[in-house]
């Protein structure tokens, strides 16, 4: 049984003009689409409803998208998520591998394609983990 929509993303930045350009882009290429100006935003939508890829800024006011990244781990360790950043250091790129992100993009982002590759890749592995869970849960009711 394959699923309705690509897949569903929640884009994490404080710059509303990125947010809704994101939105725009992915939702014409077929993607449901939540946003969030912060980590703290992030978390609450997270909480209450599911998604197959984060792409989060990393640098925000509130909660900046390392410490996003940090909870992901430990509160939603299933979701794969992209780092965005501005600052093209070493020391971003380096966090961001650490803590697990799956791609780091630095803004502006003048060429989506590369983005959406990453995205689709991300999808579908997470879509993939998601039947073999519901499989596992629907032989073995502890698993759940």
């Amino acid at each position: 049984m394959s699923d309705p929509l690509p897949g569903r993303i929640l884009f994490v930045d404080d710059e509303q003009g990125i947010r809704d350009m994101l939105a725009r882009h992915f939702r014409f290429q077929g993607y449901e689409v939540l946003r969030a100006s912060d980590g703290i935003e992030a978390l609450e939508i997270l909480d209450r409803e599911p998604v197959d890829v984060v792409v989060t800024d990393l640098v925000m006011p509130r909660m900046d998208g390392v410490a996003l990244m940090r909870a992901l781990r430990a509160d939603h360790p299933t979701v794969p998520f992209i780092a965005m950043t501005g600052y093209v250091e070493l020391a971003y790129l380096l966090t961001a591998m650490r803590l697990g992100a799956e791609d780091c993009l630095f803004k502006p982002i003048e060429d989506l394609s590369e983005l959406e590759k990453s995205v689709a890749h991300l999808v579908e592995r997470s879509r993939r983990w998601q039947r073999k869970l519901a499989q596992l849960r629907s032989v073995s009711p502890e698993a759940a």
